[in-house]
């Protein structure tokens, strides 16, 4: 009886150890494929790795993991014998994705090793950009790159022209009218005024930052009128980012020039209730020589209020900018900026900071 028992114990054993070192194991065709030149408006490709479980037990995929949004991947999802094959698929999207690419897939199995690499290469040949991929705003058959035209940053020293492309989609000559409407800080012209059938011109536009009177970020309705039938016409933004300009100044010049100093430039209202209105004051001291002028303040959000009594301070004069935060409609982490404009050459334009954690009171 006992040596049944151990005879059997010696089979078990043997058995167990058997299994154990029964592995299952990849062995691909390829463990890189190059798709070569592929054209990036026929969309994606596809390839199938096929291998052979070379192993003594069957194989198992617990997953395939790319190393990139753009692959897809596909596997056998049932257990492969022994001596019999399996796939691993890689779907890749070449869409907005020029030039060459190398990406891999990473196979997580019961296979010795636990996990196995493979990859796959080429080169995506840029899709042939359209009028309507380049100039994706369009009113009538007159195309824009944006409907808003951005002069960027502007001083006040002198007017600035900047061109912005345009172009003609229809079938028809476009014939630009004298009528348009727009501020008197503003001059818009065409190049040509009468621009052919799928061809390329130039709306100018010529922005003086001073006739505007105003600081930091600006923008401006402007209306613009072709001949056309239908949609004649356009209405269009022009935006810009204006600044004070100072001539070159000597150290002796600037010594003697304002300076703005805030006490501090941020504040923390901490935890406030959903709809409350909170308020602090930045505190302020003309630390120059010469009068200080605050020329704007602006909050970058209607439910700022900042308030200035007045705008002209001595040297050595204190002043306060006084600011409402009302938190109607806003929850969680809020930070708000107030923009301060001023003669003062060496920093005219600083910008304060509040902070403000709402809690929803529902």
């Amino acid at each position: 009886m006992k040596f049944r028992i151990l005879l059997s114990l010696v089979l078990l054993l043997a058995l167990s150890n058997l299994f154990a070192q029964q592995k299952s194991k990849f062995n691909f065709e390829e463990e890189t494929f190059d798709f070569g030149n592929i054209k990036e408006e026929n969309g994606p490709v596809t390839h199938k790795f096929v291998f052979t479980n070379k192993g003594d037990a069957p194989l198992i995929i617990q997953g395939v993991r790319a190393s990139c949004g753009c692959t897809t991947p596909a596997w056998s999802k049932e257990p492969v014998p022994p001596g019999e094959k399996g796939f691993v698929t890689a779907k890749y999207n070449p869409k907005n994705r020029p030039g060459s690419f190398r990406k891999s897939l990473t196979i997580t199995s019961n296979a010795d090793p636990a996990a196995k690499t493979i990859y796959i290469k080429g080169m995506v040949e840029t899709k042939p950009r359209t009028a309507a991929d380049l100039y994706r705003f369009k009113i009538g058959d007159l195309r824009l790159r944006y409907q808003s035209l951005n002069m960027g940053k502007i001083t006040t020293e002198k007017p600035l022209t900047r061109s912005f492309d345009i172009y003609n989609d229809g079938e028809a000559q476009i014939t630009f009218l004298d009528k348009i409407q727009k501020p008197d800080h503003i001059t818009v012209s065409f190049q040509p005024n009468v621009l052919d059938p799928k061809t390329k011109g130039k709306l100018v536009v010529t922005y003086n930052g001073k006739g505007k009177n105003d600081f930091g970020f600006v923008s401006d309705a402007v209306r613009i009128y072709t001949d056309e039938e239908k949609d004649a016409e356009k209405s269009l933004r022009v935006i810009a980012t204006i600044e004070e300009y100072f001539p070159p100044m000597t150290q002796e010049e600037l010594a003697q020039a304002p300076k703005l100093k805030f006490e501090k430039i941020t504040h923390d209202f901490g935890s406030i209730k959903e709809s409350a209105s909170v308020e602090t004051e930045f505190i302020f001291t003309n630390n120059g020589k010469s009068e200080l002028n605050i020329r704007r303040v602006k909050p970058n959000c209607g439910c700022t209020v900042s308030k200035l009594d007045k705008y002209t301070f001595q040297p050595g004069e204190t002043g306060k900018i006084s600011v409402v935060f009302n938190s109607v409609g806003r929850r969680g982490n809020q930070q708000k900026s107030i923009v301060i404009f001023s003669n003062d050459p060496s920093a005219p334009t600083q910008r304060l900071t509040i902070k403000a954690k709402v809690q929803d009171v529902s």
